[in-house]
């Protein structure tokens, strides 16, 4: 069958309803003469834009892409002069990057519906910043590559990792294993379980109490230059007594204790969250490291109730991409 060239707008078929001024694309699988159209979706490519309205199964007379001047097109928001447009849903128009940019708008528009005037501009996006992403799975708001890695890099840079310590890695300041708490007048601390079943670490209510231990190794992604959090989540038996909780921190062997300031136990017995920082100053700049920390409550401040630790853990910054 002889080729049929032809200059200026070209007639089609209508698969579905077509508008003017809308993309519109070849239907998947056309066999009709001449070939079937529909709407081009977002992201989708076009042979060009209808110039009239038409019912399903009716002509529809398209401008194709390589005809010559500048088109009329449908914008789905608003945008400006100079804007590199991208195909979106039902034969719009937009500059938010989906797929490959299409045209550049000769007008502003100010609201989906609008009319403007464009030129076809089509390129394949060589920078992040106008290469589109489908994200199909939901994980992010972002459209383009450039805005998925930003978003990434912030998230990675800022966000703090949280290092659990179970109670059950604890033992006593000598390494002598903890045991079940037993209440009366002993400065060695044990594991009770509370009345909802909760399971904690309780000091009885002493002049001076026995320290516990535990020791983690430090991630090998671990940010050396940034601050490392011991955190506490404890309480009193009662509201009498608000000791200071006393600890120490030491990072690999020989080092000196290098622990923050202090926290008290002002709750009384709310659980409450309590925390101490290492300075950046004091965290090793080199993986891998191991950290000791050793903590009580101080002797004579919690004479008249008991401790209890319910939880220990720590936040530490990851080293930024580089």
């Amino acid at each position: 069958m002889q080729s049929i060239y032809v200059e200026g707008p070209k007639t089609f078929l209508a698969t579905s309803a077509i508008y003017r001024n809308r993309r519109v694309k070849l239907t998947s699988g056309t066999t009709t003469t001449p070939p079937s159209v529909e709407h081009a979706g977002a992201g989708e490519a076009c042979v060009g834009v209808a110039l009239n309205n038409a019912a399903a199964g009716e002509r529809v007379t398209v401008r194709a892409l390589n005809d010559n001047g500048t088109l009329l097109v449908v914008a789905a928001d608003s945008f400006a002069i100079g804007a590199n447009l991208y195909g979106a849903a039902n034969g719009k128009v937009t500059d938010s990057a989906s797929g490959t940019a299409q045209f550049i708008a000769l007008q502003a528009a100010s609201a989906d519906g609008d009319i403007v005037e464009a030129i076809v501009y089509p390129f394949v996006a060589t920078t992040a910043a106008a290469t589109s992403i489908t994200d199909s799975g939901g994980h992010t708001s972002e459209t383009t590559v450039e805005g998925a890695l930003a978003e990434l890099y912030a998230a990675h840079d800022t966000a703090k990792k949280t290092i659990p310590i179970p109670l059950g890695a604890l033992t006593l300041e000598d390494g002598t294993a903890i045991t079940k708490f037993s209440d009366g007048a002993s400065a060695t601390p044990g594991f009770a379980q509370e009345s909802n079943k909760e399971v904690v670490l309780r000091w009885n209510n002493h002049s001076s109490h026995t320290g516990v231990a535990f020791s983690v190794p430090m991630p090998q992604e671990m940010d050396g230059a940034a601050a490392v959090e011991v955190h506490w989540l404890a309480k009193m038996s009662g509201d009498t007594d608000s000791p200071v909780l006393e600890h120490e921190c030491y990072f690999n062997a020989g080092d000196t204790d290098c622990a923050g300031t202090d926290d008290e136990i002002d709750g009384g017995a709310t659980l409450t969250e309590y925390s101490a920082s290492i300075a950046a100053g004091d965290v090793p700049d080199t993986m891998p490291a191991v950290l000791t920390v050793i903590f009580k409550p101080k002797d004579t401040e919690a004479a008249t109730d008991d401790v209890l630790v319910y939880a220990v853990w720590l936040e530490v910054e990851y080293a930024k991409l580089s």
